[in-house]
């Protein structure tokens, strides 16, 4: 069996159909049972022995399960397909939970990013990809399987290079530690519309490990700014950034970030007069925010044609 068997949980189902399209053939059948106890069961229906399955699960905390929950889903799928014959299982995750925890920043901190690789990995699990995580090399530091990690800046540039065709822009990394990231979609969105496309970022005054002021960021005056960062958690580092590029005379100003969490206190970045645009891909949906701030303020960018490219390069498609 050479071609993937396409399998998508089924709070990930919208973008498992998306990512199957794009790879040209549908999603293969599994099933899905809740017991009265709370306990799962879960296995595919689809002949999978001796090829390969992917697994399409976007590890993020509700709104119908929890993250833990999914996760659990997941580590009962790949050993049920590894016990129907599954060659090799491929999970596809384009959110990945606990990406964020690392390293330790002091004596007995836990490295829960490397404990999940390590329950993934015992439950079957061949290789991974995600999207954007926080730290690349850490992530791949921590899966002693494939790990790959698809950057999505060719996807924002794309956006972008269209709808900024005719405007003076300026990419600005909301702090130092994503310069890499946002010069990357400076690169790419410089080819795209054939011309240098300035890059800045901000830095930080922290007094007692608090940030007390952001730096005016120069060469922003009458530009159209696109702050570009991973995700968009409580949206407080990213409203930072617009007040700073507001300050700096800015005429436009656009949040943009692979990973909209929209956690608890974004809605005042979302809802700000400082902000006039938010774009984020679909790998969360938005449902935290009311829906009509949706409407008016966020653009949603699908991620599956960059998944799909992804799958191909590890799957070998």
């Amino acid at each position: 069996m050479d071609t993937p068997v396409i399998f998508a949980l089924e709070t990930s189902r919208a973008e498992g159909e998306g990512i199957a399209s794009c790879l040209g053939t549908g999603l293969a059948e599994h099933e899905e049972k809740r017991f009265d106890d709370g306990e799962r069961k879960l296995g595919p229906v689809a002949d999978i022995r001796g090829g390969q399955a992917l697994v399409v699960q976007s590890l993020y905390d509700g709104p119908s399960r929890s993250v833990h929950d999914k996760l659990c889903d997941v580590l009962l799928f790949a050993g049920s397909l590894k016990d129907s014959g599954a060659a090799r299982v491929i999970l596809i995750a384009p959110y990945l939970c606990y990406a964020r925890q690392d390293r330790r920043t002091k004596s007995g901190e836990p490295l829960s990013l490397r404990y999940v690789a390590q329950v993934l990995e015992a439950a079957g699990v061949d290789a991974i990809v995600a999207l954007d995580v926080h730290n690349p090399a850490a992530f791949e530091n921590a899966f002693r399987i494939p790990a790959v990690n698809i950057e999505c800046t060719q996807l924002f540039a794309t956006h972008f290079g269209k709808a900024l065709a005719d405007q003076d822009i300026e990419v600005i990394s909301p702090d130092i530690g994503g310069l890499k990231r946002a010069e990357h979609f400076r690169d790419a969105l410089s080819t795209i519309m054939n011309e240098d496309v300035d890059l800045g970022a901000l830095g930080k005054r922290r007094i007692d490990h608090v940030v007390s002021a952001e730096e005016i960021p120069g060469g922003v005056r009458e530009r159209t700014v696109v702050v570009f960062d991973d995700m968009i958690a409580t949206g407080s580092t990213m409203l930072r950034a617009v007040k700073a590029c507001r300050k700096g005379r800015a005429a436009y100003v656009i949040a943009a970030a692979t990973h909209g969490l929209f956690l608890r206190g974004a809605e005042e970045l979302v809802a700000s007069s400082l902000v006039d645009r938010i774009i984020v891909s679909d790998t969360i949906p938005p449902f935290r925010l009311d829906a009509r701030l949706v409407t008016e303020k966020v653009t949603i960018l699908s991620a599956s044609q960059a998944i799909a490219d992804g799958i191909r390069n590890i799957a070998a498609i």
